[in-house]
């Protein structure tokens, strides 16, 4: 992950709701205090507004989950009704003009719900347990998002996956994909994940072998690019809890999921 800056944001579980949806170049993630000349949020008040916007709990085997009554899963159920109706409007395009549409999602708080992770860790980051955590291929789905693949399998619309992840940490993503429901396209040629010893061609604007310089936007930019001009498909939609999961175009839609635990730039 990934998580050059991890910064829990109130502004983020509040305002969710208004920035599900937005256009490209659109994005405003203007979560910081950190200019201004107000004291800064108390970390202890927003450990327990996190927890009151996912209904943390502890399910019968120890692990954090999210409720399906929380105001999460209510700005999860508006963000998954909005991009079901670009998907409709892209396989009725799809069929009267023959074009191909697809849908890309990020994985990591996008499919996979790392709250357990976030909340044992004090949603603080450490890159040798975050790796262990990954590798258990045991994270619960983020609620809707693995019926929100299969709607748009059913649709027509092809799926593909655009993840921070490290490509050592493939067989874990995709064994954990397949457990909450999420099993479509999980290919190498429709899973995307980082290979910085051997980058694709197409980011040899930021990346050589042995030499990755992509920020987070370059390279998901840069895939969808991929698969839009060297695979032929329109991506019609593009699903992701990071405003860096959403930003430099290729995609007609962008929907952004909540995320009050981290920001990636």
């Amino acid at each position: 992950m990934h998580k050059p800056l991890r910064i829990a944001s109130a502004v983020a579980a509040c305002a969710v709701t208004g920035t599900v949806l937005y256009g490209t170049g659109a994005a405003t993630a203007g979560q910081s205090t950190a200019n201004s000349t107000h004291e800064p949020y108390n970390i202890g008040q927003l450990s327990k507004d996190i927890d009151a916007y996912y209904g943390t709990t502890l399910d019968t085997d120890g692990v954090y989950q999210a409720s399906p009554d929380s105001p999460y899963a209510d700005d999860l159920a508006r963000a998954d009704a909005a991009a079901k109706k670009q998907i409709d409007r892209a396989a009725r395009t799809a069929h009267h003009r023959h074009t191909r549409p697809a849908i890309v999602f990020d994985i990591d708080d996008t499919l996979l719900l790392s709250l357990d992770y976030e909340k044992r860790n004090n949603y603080g980051y450490d890159g040798d347990t975050w790796a262990a955590y990954v590798d258990r291929a045991d994270r619960p789905a983020v609620p809707g998002s693995p019926d929100l693949v299969r709607y748009a399998e059913k649709k027509g619309v092809e799926v593909f996956y655009n993840s921070g992840l490290s490509d050592a940490q493939r067989t874990a993503a995709v064994e954990n994909l397949k457990k909450v429901g999420a099993d479509v396209n999980l290919d190498t040629d429709h899973v995307f994940l980082k290979d910085k010893a051997n980058p694709p061609a197409y980011l040899s604007h930021c990346a050589t072998p042995g030499t990755w310089d992509c920020t987070t936007v370059e390279y998901k930019a840069g895939t969808r690019r991929h698969i839009e001009r060297d695979l032929g498909y329109d991506v019609v939609a593009n699903v992701g809890d990071q405003y860096s999961d959403l930003q430099g175009g290729w995609a007609d839609r962008t929907y952004k999921l909540p995320n009050p635990t981290y920001f990636v730039e």
